[in-house]
């Protein structure tokens, strides 16, 4: 029996992959509005209410009007909006999480999707405060540069204007007032008693990201060691299909390899996982300086967008969580 999915949004961006993923299933049929009747109000509430799922590739405001439109108690919804992702009544999308959240979500109807660097930030940062190695009340800082169709149409668009309409900035910081709207979904899936301080870049490249969380071990309580760390991570996502942990050996040899006296890397690449819904976590210490630096590499339109509600969409129906992915 194969299930039918409506995604409200296909022709976003990351609509366009979600489809591209589900495209030659024979266990989901993906059905489309009819062009002319897309702003209909009484179609679109026909079409959600009539399919087994629904994802939502729309802007917040749009996306809460959708789920208005569902009235039906049977049809999963799964949002890739920021709107619910701390709401009360939606669980959070990142199977990996935890070790109860891959069943929150198959017994769930409303999944909200993670948020790119978030799911990087989380990543790292939540099984060390599930260990205690990072206190729940500690200011922590996060540096993140993704490619720039995280800024979605408007800055893709800008980026990829022919000459001389582009701009020509290879780097761009932002969220200087410091609220970017990622911020209270860090925090509260972090397992965090504060907001942390949010330090995002986009680079001139279309897709791929790495999220870096620097930490000074002498501060910290118990004063762990970057073994400490690294093997707290292992071992929270040791049978997982879609989050690697580098080995020991493998960041030390990262650490040496191509860095020459200045430390620069070029093996950590942005764009490594792209089209992939993987992560990889890193991490880079000194025991003599007692300093780390956490370091998640990830797509983010792939485990930062669409590969994640492709993930989510198979968990929620009962299906292989790696079909499509």
């Amino acid at each position: 029996m194969s299930h039918t999915v409506f995604i409200d949004g296909e022709a976003g961006t990351t609509g366009l992959q979600i489809r591209q993923r589900l495209e030659g299933r024979k266990d989901l049929e993906v059905v489309s509005i009819d062009p002319a009747k897309r702003k209909d109000v009484d179609a679109r509430a026909e079409l959600l209410n009539s399919v087994d799922a629904v994802i939502l590739c729309l802007p917040d405001d749009a996306a809460k009007e959708a789920v208005g439109l569902i009235s039906s108690n049977s049809v999963r919804v799964i949002d890739a909006s920021t709107a619910y992702r701390t709401a009360s009544g939606w669980t959070y999308g990142f199977a990996e999480m935890d070790r109860d959240q891959r069943a929150a979500i198959a017994s769930s109807t409303r999944v909200s999707n993670p948020g790119c660097y978030p799911t990087g930030f989380i990543g790292l940062v939540r099984p060390l405060v599930t260990a205690e190695l990072i206190p729940s009340d500690w200011p922590l800082t996060l540096n993140a540069i993704s490619g720039y169709t995280g800024g979605g149409k408007g800055l893709i668009a800008e980026f990829e204007a022919p000459a001389p309409e582009t701009s020509s900035d290879a780097f761009r910081i932002y969220g200087l007032p410091l609220q970017h709207k990622h911020i209270g979904e860090m925090q509260a899936h972090g397992g965090l008693d504060h907001p942390p301080l949010f330090a995002p870049a986009v680079g001139r490249y279309a897709q791929g990201m790495i999220v870096e969380v620097p930490l000074q071990l002498w501060a910290l309580p118990g004063k762990p060691r970057p073994a400490d760390l690294r093997e707290a991570l292992a071992k929270a996502y040791a049978r997982e299909a879609f989050v690697e942990v580098a080995s020991a050996e493998e960041c030390t040899a990262l650490q040496k390899a191509r860095a020459g006296a200045a430390g620069y890397n070029a093996d950590l690449d942005p764009e490594a996982l792209n089209g992939t819904n993987r992560m990889k976590l890193y991490v880079f210490g000194n025991e003599e300086r007692q300093q780390a630096r956490l370091v998640a590499v990830l797509d983010n339109l792939g485990k930062g967008a669409s590969g994640a509600a492709v993930q989510n969409l198979n968990i929620m129906l009962g299906l292989p969580e790696t079909a499509g992915l």
